[in-house]
């Protein structure tokens, strides 16, 4: 039960850090200077969007979660594991920011899912 709740924290709270970290990248808006004082310029105004900090945040415990697991667990089971971040990802693009998911990338994300049951149940 221990591990379950860690793997949760590791997809859910790593997803949704990545939908938090891309609104506020919306926000902030497209990095087109890549000269050192424009990326200074898109850092600070990065840092000033509640969205990026509430994405490191959801992202850092994601880590550590994944740190923690990886303690007691095997490394060819957990990063497989992880693989399903692919499947809440396009499920959060489309439900929190309204992405348009096509059908050979649903199709994509259903083959990550099922290599993931693959090596879950084949370990056991």
């Amino acid at each position: 039960m221990y591990h379950l709740i860690l793997y949760i924290l590791i997809i859910g709270a790593g997803t949704l850090g990545e939908l938090c970290v891309t609104r506020a990248m919306k926000v902030v808006g497209e990095v087109k200077d890549f000269r050192p004082a424009a990326i200074v310029r898109v850092f600070a105004r990065a840092v000033r969007v509640p969205w990026m900090w509430a994405g490191i945040a959801l992202m850092a415990t994601a880590f550590f979660s994944l740190l923690t697991v990886l303690t007691t667990q095997n490394v060819s089971l957990v990063v497989p594991v992880t693989a399903l971040n692919y499947g809440a990802g396009a499920l959060g693009g489309r439900l929190i920011l309204g992405e348009k998911v096509s059908a050979r990338r649903w199709v994509g994300v259903m083959v990550v899912c099922v290599g993931v049951a693959v090596v879950v149940l084949g370990g056991r």
